[in-house]
């Protein structure tokens, strides 16, 4: 268990009743010290002050994005707790994930469903992970649902969701004919950072389907504000640097692996505009044996379809993706350009040359004439 921030302590300890950091209203939930006696509407007006002051960039789709979820639809809710995980959940049908078969699974508060055992760790490690971690992850970041948040999960086979997914796919990847007979939905809704000073929130989404034949994920990225929990070295007041969040697939071995591009880096932050269907803030894998549809995976990492990008930090090797295939050739950037980090590659940035300015020249005087 993690301890409190001695930051947070403070601004706790100074600001007290009535501040604008007072955490929203969450019915039959804990919240902390010196906000319980708030009103509903006290704390919901300190929430939008807080969110009103807040001039930190953030990410945000609209909601047609993410499928029905909250208990009203049936969702179990995992424990309020830093680090928790839900129960072992046992499935219905089996899905497979990277050529094995599984019936059992679990989600965690950080961002992660698993496979073999529960995940609890809060600071993403780069991947492969060879230790037998089996788990899928649409954001691995530390997680803290006592300061506000829910996370939900169901397994169903509802026919109107079963529909909207069959729907989906035929207008992403209309090539594959697919057409869902079961789902397994979790959701992390406006989940808070650990060791939040600033009310930043995270909403996005993970959807297991499949048709008996071929297994998908679905990432869905409504609203990303933070990246990093203090715990992981991030900042209280943006949640922001240290290690940031990760997302993609671990099988436990040294082989088969993912990284959705920006992971562990400040660029993950804008996985809400990033797309492999051409659908911002929606990401779609076949995973039973892996693919990812609209570009190519190399280096355990995906590249556009048609995009070039420079496979090292020095921009040496100029690469495309073509056909599912990447080649790649001797290449390096045109002058008056750097070679930057972009997503999970490198790209030739131009720097615009601005001219020196040239001195005017001495006025002569005119004959006949003398300077005074």
């Amino acid at each position: 268990m993690k301890t409190i921030p001695l930051l947070l302590a403070v601004v706790f300890a100074i600001f007290g009743h009535g501040s604008t950091f007072s955490v929203p209203f969450f019915p039959n939930r804990h919240v902390p010290n010196g906000i319980d006696d708030l009103t509903a509407q006290q704390q919901q007006q300190n929430s939008h002050e807080s969110f009103e002051q807040d001039q930190q960039v953030s990410y945000e789709n609209d909601d047609n994005i993410l499928y029905p979820f909250g208990e009203e639809q049936g969702d179990k809710v995992t424990p309020v707790g830093d680090d928790a995980c839900s129960e072992q959940e046992h499935l219905d049908e089996v899905f497979k994930f990277f050529g094995k078969s599984y019936k059992c699974l679990y989600v965690c508060n950080n961002g992660v469903i698993s496979f073999n055992t529960a995940v609890s760790q809060y600071t993403p490690d780069k991947f492969p992970l060879t230790d037998g971690q089996v788990f899928i992850t649409p954001f691995w970041g530390d997680v803290d649902n006592e300061l506000g948040g829910e996370v939900y999960y169901r397994e169903t086979k509802d026919p109107a969701i079963l529909q909207r997914i069959t729907s989906d796919m035929a207008k992403h990847l209309p090539q594959l004919h697919y057409a869902a007979k079961w789902a397994y939905i979790a959701t992390w809704h406006d989940v808070v950072f650990y060791g939040a000073a600033v009310k930043k929130r995270n909403t996005f989404q993970a959807v297991l389907t499949g048709d008996g034949y071929q297994y998908f994920v679905i990432l869905n990225y409504k609203k990303i504000q933070w990246t990093t929990g203090t715990a992981s070295e991030g900042d209280p007041n943006t949640g922001m640097g240290g290690t940031p969040a990760q997302a993609g697939f671990n099988s436990g071995d040294d082989t088969n692996y993912f990284n959705i591009p920006g992971s562990r880096t400040s660029e993950v932050l804008k996985i809400t505009s990033t797309s492999n269907v051409h659908y911002p803030g929606r990401w779609i894998f076949q995973v039973d044996e892996f693919k990812a549809p609209g570009g190519c995976i190399f280096q355990a990492k995906f590249a556009s379809e048609g995009v070039p990008f420079w496979k090292d930090s020095v921009c040496s090797s100029k690469c495309h993706c073509q056909n599912n295939k990447v080649t790649c050739v001797d290449e390096v950037c045109p002058a008056h350009s750097t070679c930057e980090l972009s997503g999970s590659f490198y790209t030739c940035k131009t720097q615009i040359q601005v001219p020196e300015p040239q001195p005017e020249p001495e006025q002569q005087p005119e004959p006949g004439k003398t300077c005074v």
